[in-house]
């Protein structure tokens, strides 16, 4: 190693000859494609999400280096097409970067972080004359983060709320209105309408707190399953189904693992 090489570049080189040596030897990589490799891009950076949430540094390191694996696989195979390569993936992400901060690499002048997202919005509708503010929301996001998604971009253009106080009280406006609906049984439609406008402005409360709807919920995912599972282990070392018990007795569980949990 050349002492005045960059570790990083040398790092970056090394993964490259890597997978030009294994599209080119190895029978599996070399079937694949950007279409086979897509399902498994999509589970790898659940991967990553879940080595998040659980604040697993050797976790995290392990899952973007997949990630970072299927960038150069797609750009191996770009090559291979004639369409694009690993330096033109990198040399556009650079110059997008350079173009959406002027704030550093021009002239603007900004007080905080969302004069910042205020502009890196308008500078995107720029470069896309033809589209729409909401046509940057890829239509496959899960509801839950499509929807602050949505609610990003609408404020980043001044369509927001001013204060918290009156998400909230849409947020009980739609609760209201949910009730009403449940009260009239055959409108199952109207329901599932107001369910979702509930959902949607509970999603926009949690933005204006500084909360992540995604994160929170799936924080409360996990913290229900933690508990189940304790609920049936208990069930268990007691020799009894959880079907056969009542709600009382498995309650009495519940209510033991939260307090476990305080301690």
């Amino acid at each position: 190693m050349n002492k005045n090489q960059d570790p990083r570049a040398e790092a970056f080189l090394r993964l490259l000859t890597i997978m030009d040596e294994l599209r080119a030897e190895c029978p599996w990589d070399r079937e694949q494609t950007t279409a086979s490799l897509r399902h498994l891009t999509l589970e790898e950076s659940y991967e990553l999400s879940e080595a998040i949430l659980e604040g697993n540094p050797d976790e995290i390191k392990k899952e973007l280096g997949d990630l970072l694996l299927h960038i150069v696989f797609y750009s191996k195979i770009g090559s291979e097409e004639g369409t694009f390569d690993i330096t033109s993936v990198i040399q556009s992400l650079c110059d997008k970067l350079i173009h959406r901060h002027p704030h550093i690499y021009g002239e603007v002048k900004v007080q905080n972080s969302e004069q910042v997202k205020e502009n890196w919005e308008m500078l995107k509708l720029q470069e896309k004359k033809d589209k729409r503010v909401l046509d940057g929301v890829p239509a496959g996001l899960p509801a839950l983060v499509k929807a602050l998604r949505i609610q990003d971009k609408a404020a980043n253009v001044g369509f927001d709320w001013e204060k918290p106080e009156q998400v909230w009280e849409k947020v009980q406006e739609e609760m209201l209105e949910l009730q009403e609906a449940i009260g009239n049984v055959e409108h199952k439609a109207q329901k599932e309408e107001e369910m979702g406008d509930l959902i949607f402005a509970l999603v926009n409360y949690a933005r204006f707190i500084g909360v992540n709807p995604e994160d929170a919920l799936e924080k409360t995912n996990r913290k229900f399953i933690r508990r189940f599972a304790y609920v049936e282990e208990k069930a268990l070392e007691a020799g009894k189904r959880l079907k056969d018990l009542s709600l009382a007795e498995m309650d009495i569980w519940w209510e033991e693992v939260k307090m476990n949990e305080k301690m």
